[in-house]
């Protein structure tokens, strides 16, 4: 467990454009401010700056509206162009209502509006523009983590975050959609309490930890702090990314 635990925002990070290597500015960033990377460290990246590097950007006028998106936009009081977008990124529509549409994203996470917005992002009027998520959150932290690796020599744990709605209370809060290089989801089932009894259910989140904990300095609107070091966390290594953080659909109660 760890004891302690600091976090500390890459300074003066610049806009991130299509085909940007996200590895080369991080170091870069780092180099300006007197910054070292050690063995362990994470680096936590906001969605957008991923998604931005990797030219997810999708164009309205480029979009034709299904049948299925039309009466699905008709109900919820959405662009039809936007709600064609969510059904191609999702799996199924779990929830919806005026306002709002909650799906099953093709990577198995549930988020609003398959996590497609227009914040932070230049847009003409004439012809919007929106982001969509990475293609494959988990991929696109091995291949930043092998690339910083093959840069500087240091291992590395790489989390890609975002912020979502919870069911239960009001909010955004920061969550995981990709990690590399540790356990995301760290089971202490047949672990003791404090009075010697074996925990039965407990399951630790770790990457949603990180994730909040690195959102609540990125912000939500003007901050331009997408990198942050986390440095302190004692982290089991691991193969797998995020995947270990979606529920079954069979232990799924609120679908």
């Amino acid at each position: 467990m760890s004891s302690s635990l600091s976090l500390t925002v890459l300074p003066d990070f610049p806009l991130v454009e299509p085909g940007d290597d996200l590895a080369e500015l991080i170091v870069r960033c780092c180099e300006q401010a007197d910054m070292s990377l050690q063995d362990g460290d994470v680096l936590a990246l906001a969605q957008k700056i991923v998604s931005k590097a990797e030219n997810r950007y999708a164009y309205f006028n480029d979009v034709e509206p299904s049948e299925a998106a039309l009466k699905l936009a008709s109900e919820t009081a959405k662009d039809p162009r936007q709600v064609e977008l969510i059904l191609r990124e999702s799996n199924e529509v779990v929830r919806q209502r005026p306002g709002a549409i909650i799906v099953e994203h093709r990577e198995g996470y549930v988020h609003a509006n398959a996590g497609i917005d227009a914040s932070n992002i230049h847009s003409d009027p004439d012809n919007p523009r929106v982001l969509l998520l990475p293609k494959d959150s988990n991929a696109s932290s091995r291949a930043l983590r092998n690339a910083l690796r093959e840069r500087l020599g240091v291992n590395l744990n790489i989390l890609i975050n975002d912020s979502a709605g919870r069911a239960w209370r009001n909010g955004t809060c920061g969550f995981a959609l990709g990690s590399a290089g540790f356990e995301a989801l760290v089971s202490r089932i047949g672990d003791a309490d404090l009075y010697g009894r074996p925990l039965e259910i407990t399951q630790i989140g770790v990457a949603d930890e990180l994730a909040a904990a690195a959102s609540f300095l990125m912000g939500q609107a003007d901050e331009g702090a997408p990198v942050v070091l986390i440095r302190g966390a004692e982290l089991r290594p691991s193969e797998q990314g995020c995947e270990t953080l979606i529920r079954p659909r069979s232990e799924d109660m609120f679908r």
